[in-house]
C-alpha cells in the first residue's frame, strides 16, 4: 500500500509539521516514542504525503546529495525498496541539509534512479522530528509512529573504509524481522557518515569571518582537492556550499582526517607538508560556532584558477594513455588493483627530469604508480617507479640535473588504485613526460625498497611489528623521500637510520597513524646524505584486530599477498647518486651493450639445477590456484619484476619453462661473475 496524498499547499504541511517537531527528544527517546499524530509533507513531485503512513510501515531515508556514503548508499536503497515495497512497506527520502538546493536534490534523486517519494526538508522539521545526526540514516516506524528501527543501512562503508561486502545487513534484517512478525533483533545502530549541517544564527559582532580569516585557510590547505570534479565530495571554494559543511569539517579536523597528512612532527622536516595550525584550527572551529559569518564578501580572495594542464616544468615531450579505451569504474563495491601496459616505443635510453600522472577522473582515482618495467636481459638498479598521482599530494620541486632513467625497449606499468562512488564513471589516466638534456644530468634519481615477505600476522593481534631493512645505499648517494605501503591492518610506520657520527640512531620519518587510503610520499626539505648513514631499517606495525575498522577479517592469519584483504610490508626510497658524463649517452636498443638473449648461453648442470629449483619454489608461492600458470593478479605489486621480463606476449600469465628459463639466466650470470672474481684472484 502506497502513502496517502492529497493536494495541499507546501507552507500549510510545512506549518503542520513544524508544529508536530519532536527535536527535544533524546535519540534513545525518539528511537522509542510512539505517537498518533501525523504530519503531512509536500514532495519534490508536488504531491502531499502522510508521515507515518497510517496502514503501513514507513522507511524514511535521510540522505545528502553530496555526501559520499549517501551516494554509495542511494542504489542500495533502491533494491531494498523494490524487494519490500510488496511487504507493507513505504519507502521515503528525505533532504534535510541547508546546502542543498532543490535543484540539486533532483538531480540525485534522478541520477540515483529514486522513484519513491522524496521531500526537501527546508526547515528540518522531519531530521528534529527523528533527532537526525547523520545522512545516510533511516528510521523505520509503523502507522502510530512507533520507531521498530533507526541506524545504518549496513556495515560495508564507513568514512574512509570499504569493505568488500558488508558484515551485516541492518536494515534489510530489521524489515524482514517485522514482514514476519518477529521482534527486531538489533533495533538501533550507530550511523556513519556525514553530519547532518543544522541551521545556525549568526552571531552579532562576531570575531572571525569567511571572507578575512576562513577562505584563506581553505585555499591553502583544502581548495586543490575540494573543488569541482576532483575527489572532495564538496567544493570549498564557494560560501553557499561550504556553510552547511561547517560541522563535519570541525569533526574531520579534529580526528585527524582532514588535511590528510600523517607524519609524526617530531621526526623530520618535509616540502610536501600539509597540516592546519593550532591557530589556523581554532579560526575554524570559532567560525563555525559563531553562525558561519560571511564578513566583507568584497574582500573574499578568488582561489587560484583550478591547474587542469601540466604541472611540469615545460610540456611533456611526450603523453602516453594507460589504454585506448578508458576504464570503467562501477557505481559501488571494491575494485582490485588494476594494470596496463603501455609500450612507449623508445629505441633507446631515456632520460627523465620530470613525469606528471593525470588521472583522467579526479572523482574515481585513488592513486596510481607508473612503473618502468625493462626488457629481457636488463636489470637496473631500483624498482622502476617513474611517477604517481596521490590525491592531495603537491607536486615536486624538479631539478634538472637529476634525472630517472628508461632503458630502451622498455614498457610502462600503469598501477590503478579506484574507488567507487555511487554512480558508474570512465578512467583514461595518461602520463606526460619531459626528457632531460644530457649535458646538464648529474645525478641519476632511483627509487629502492626495503621489504620484508617472510612475516604472518596472527588473529586477533593489535600491533605485530614487521622489520625490513634497506639493503644497499650508493656511494655519495643523498635519499630524497620515503613512502610506506601496507593495506587495511597497516598501522604505524618508522624509517631508522644509524648514523655514523652519532651514537644513536635517527628516526628520518615516522607514522603513528598509518591510513591506506593516503599512499603518501613524504618528501625531505633537504635531501639527507647517505655516506653518512650505515644502515636504513624500518618498522612496520599491523592491528589485525577487531578494533581496526579497516580489517577484512579479523580471525584470519595473514601474510604477503597482492590483495588488500593480504598484507604488505615495503617501503620505497627515492635516492640519487651521481653519475658519469659518458654513462648517459644513449644506448640503441639491439646494442652489444645489451646482455645476449638466454638462447644463446650454454648452462652448467649446477645452473639448471638451481634454476628448477627455484622455478618449484616461485610456483609453490604464486600459483594460488594451481592450474599451472601465474595470472599477473596472482603475483606481488613489488615482486612482479622477474614475472614482467618472462611474460613477453604481455598476455597476464606465465609458465613453469619461462620461470626456469628466466632463473637459469640469473644463475649463469652469478656463475660467470663468481668465475671471474676467482681468476682474478688467482693473477
Amino acid at each position: 500500500m502506497r502513502l496517502q496524498t492529497k493536494t495541499s499547499p507546501l507552507a500549510a504541511a510545512l506549518g503542520l509539521l513544524a508544529s508536530l517537531s519532536v527535536a527535544g527528544l533524546s535519540r534513545a527517546a525518539s528511537a522509542q516514542v510512539a505517537t498518533n499524530e501525523r504530519s503531512e509533507v509536500e514532495t519534490v513531485a508536488g504531491e502531499v504525503v502522510a508521515i507515518p503512513c497510517p496502514q503501513d510501515y514507513t522507511v524514511i531515508c535521510f540522505l545528502g546529495t553530496e555526501c559520499p556514503l549517501a551516494k554509495l548508499y542511494a542504489p542500495r536503497l533502491v533494491k531494498l525498496e523494490q524487494k519490500f515495497a510488496s511487504q507493507g512497506f513505504q519507502f521515503l527520502a528525505i533532504n534535510s541539509n541547508q546546502q542543498d538546493s532543490k535543484t540539486e536534490w533532483l538531480a540525485y534523486l534522478d541520477r540515483n534512479k529514486i522513484q519513491f517519494p522524496a521531500v526537501k526538508d527546508r526547515e528540518q522539521a522531519l531530521a528534529d522530528r527523528y533527532s537526525i545526526q547523520r545522512t545516510p540514516e533511516v528510521v523505520v516506524v509503523d502507522g502510530q509512529g512507533q520507531v521498530f528501527y533507526r541506524g545504518r543501512i549496513d556495515d560495508q562503508y564507513l568514512p574512509g573504509v570499504t569493505r568488500s561486502k558488508p558484515q551485516r545487513n541492518d536494515l534489510q534484517i530489521a524489515l524482514s524481522q517485522i514482514a514476519a512478525g518477529q521482534p527486531v533483533s538489533v533495533a538501533e545502530t550507530e550511523p556513519e557518515g556525514c553530519l547532518l549541517s543544522r541551521v545556525k544564527k549568526t552571531v552579532e559582532n562576531p570575531t572571525v569571518t569567511y571572507a578575512q580569516h576562513v577562505a584563506p585557510i581553505f585555499q591553502k590547505h583544502c581548495v586543490e582537492c575540494h573543488q569541482a570534479g576532483d575527489i572532495g565530495p564538496f567544493v570549498m571554494d564557494d560560501y553557499d556550499e561550504i556553510v552547511g559543511w561547517g560541522d563535519m569539517i570541525i569533526e574531520t579536523i579534529d580526528n585527524g582526517r582532514m588535511p590528510p597528512w600523517h607524519a609524526d612532527p617530531n621526526h623530520g622536516s618535509f616540502t610536501n607538508e600539509r597540516r592546519l595550525t593550532a591557530n589556523e584550527k581554532d579560526l575554524v572551529r570559532r567560525w563555525v560556532d559563531e553562525g558561519y559569518p560571511i564578513g566583507d564578501e568584497s574582500k573574499i580572495v578568488s582561489a587560484a584558477p583550478r591547474v587542469t594542464g601540466w604541472q611540469l616544468p615545460r610540456q611533456p615531450d611526450v603523453v602516453l594513455p594507460m589504454r585506448s579505451v578508458p576504464f570503467t569504474v562501477p557505481a559501488d563495491g571494491s575494485v582490485e588493483y588494476q594494470y596496463f601496459v603501455v609500450d612507449p616505443g623508445f629505441k633507446e635510453d631515456k632520460w627523465v627530469s620530470a613525469a606528471e600522472v593525470i588521472p583522467g577522473n579526479r572523482s574515481v582515482v585513488h592513486h596510481s604508480i607508473v612503473f618502468v618495467r625493462p626488457p629481457d636481459g636488463v636489470t637496473p638498479e631500483g624498482i622502476g617507479w617513474l611517477s604517481a598521482f596521490v590525491p592531495g599530494q603537491r607536486p615536486p620541486i624538479y631539478d634538472p640535473t637529476i634525472a630517472r632513467k628508461i632503458p630502451a625497449g622498455s614498457k610502462l606499468v600503469f598501477q590503478q588504485h579506484y574507488t567507487t562512488n555511487g554512480t558508474e564513471n570512465d578512467d583514461l589516466t595518461k602520463i606526460g613526460i619531459v626528457f632531460a638534456n644530457p649535458d646538464e644530468v648529474r645525478r641519476e634519481m632511483m627509487t629502492l625498497i626495503a621489504i620484508n615477505q617472510e612475516f604472518e600476522i596472527p588473529p586477533g593481534e593489535s600491533a605485530v611489528k614487521v622489520p625490513a631493512r634497506l639493503n644497499w645505499l650508493p656511494k655519495d648517494g643523498r635519499l630524497h623521500s620515503v613512502s610506506p605501503h601496507m593495506h587495511f591492518r597497516g598501522k604505524a610506520f618508522s624509517t631508522i637510520a644509524s648514523v655514523k657520527s652519532e651514537a644513536e640512531d635517527s628516526t628520518l620519518l615516522r607514522v603513528n597513524q598509518y591510513d591506506f587510503n593516503w599512499q603518501h610520499i613524504y618528501e625531505f626539505s633537504k635531501p639527507i646524505d647517505l655516506n653518512e648513514i650505515e644502515t636504513i631499517d624500518v618498522e612496520m606495525v599491523f592491528d589485525n584486530s577487531d578494533e581496526n575498522l579497516f580489517n577484512p577479517n579479523p580471525n584470519e592469519f595473514v601474510m604477503w599477498g597482492d590483495q588488500t584483504w593480504e598484507e604488505m610490508a615495503v617501503a620505497f626510497f627515492s635516492v640519487s647518486r651521481p653519475i658519469k658524463a659518458a654513462s648517459i649517452a644513449p644506448i640503441k636498443a639491439g646494442s652489444k651493450k645489451i646482455p645476449p638473449q638466454q638462447q644463446d648461453v650454454d648452462y652448467s648442470d649446477d645452473v639448471c639445477a638451481k634454476a628448477k629449483a627455484f622455478a618449484g619454489g616461485y610456483f609453490a608461492t604464486n600459483d594460488a590456484n594451481g592450474d599451472g600458470v601465474i595470472q599477473r593478479s596472482e603475483m606481488p605489486i613489488v615482486g612482479r619484476g622477474l614475472f614482467g621480463r618472462i611474460d613477453k606476449n604481455d598476455d597476464g600469465q606465465v609458465a613453469f619453462d619461462e620461470v626456469e628459463n628466466q632463473a637459469r639466466l640469473r644463475y649463469h650470470r652469478k656463475e660467470l661473475r663468481t668465475k671471474k672474481k676467482i681468476t682474478q684472484s688467482k693473477r
